[in-house]
């Protein structure tokens, strides 16, 4: 099956959208076959503020209306708790709040942005997605990140080589519980690094101690700005800041 074979089965389809490669290629694709396609974002505090602005950004390019759904999601103990399965719990909890307003708009089928080369085993958030019938057709129909990123540059998305970004929750340790306040200190700390004109990077919370992760050809960036660095993330709520010499897994 192709995509455009997936949307004349599948006429009117309510996306979950978040503003990134995989389900900004899928909206373009279900409109140019023609689908009546509705994108959804779901707004928690595990999305920083540049996600919703790139979905609003990439919804006026190509003359779709975007619905925000907002999510509280620290109400449920299972996510706030942030054991090993949050992200199976956190999965089931947004899309649950995404077919519920889907269906209240008169959709019935609820698609996401799942590629084919997101491995299964390694993201329980998808056993979730398929317990709520959610359907994948990026990953259905076989297509990989590196031809998505093709594709998108090809149909002139501004998306197409934006650098894959997990939701902030996960800069958080397990067993650790998650709290707005300790969201917000990530959300801060990455802001600096972006307006210092760093990409592709991880901020994650080591006690008191923001790690700072970089591909390491940007390494000699962060001692340039250091201070600048230190004194930033300090000012967001860290007590002390670390270097990852590894860096970026």
């Amino acid at each position: 099956m192709d995509l455009q074979t997936f949307f004349q089965e599948n006429p009117k389809v309510a996306l979950g959208f978040s503003g990134g490669v995989d389900s900004a290629f899928l909206l373009w694709a279900a409109l140019t076959y023609g689908a009546d396609v509705r994108p959804y974002f779901v707004k928690t505090v595990f999305q920083p503020a540049f996600e919703e602005a790139d979905a609003r950004r990439l919804c006026r390019q190509l003359g779709a209306p975007l619905t925000v759904v907002p999510v509280d999601i620290l109400l449920s103990g299972k996510i706030r708790e942030n054991a090993a399965d949050r992200c199976y719990w956190c999965k089931r909890e947004l899309f649950s709040a995404l077919s519920r307003q889907a269906q209240k708009d008169g959709y019935q089928v609820v698609i996401d942005g799942t590629n084919a080369s997101d491995d299964a085993g390694d993201r329980p958030g998808m056993r979730a997605l398929q317990e709520l019938s959610v359907r994948s057709p990026l990953r259905q129909c076989g297509l990989t990140k590196d031809e998505i990123r093709a594709r998108s540059q090809a149909a002139e998305l501004f998306t197409w080589d934006k650098p894959a970004y997990a939701c902030l929750a996960t800069r958080i340790p397990a067993g650790r519980p998650l709290t707005e306040t300790l969201l917000r200190q990530v959300e801060a700390a990455e802001d600096v690094l972006a307006r210092l004109g760093f990409t592709d990077f991880r901020v994650r919370v080591r006690g008191n101690v923001a790690l700072i992760q970089l591909p390491p050809e940007q390494m000699p960036l962060a001692l340039q700005h250091r201070e600048r660095l230190c004194a930033a993330l300090l000012e967001a709520g860290f007590q002390e800041t670390a270097l990852d010499l590894m860096g970026r897994p």
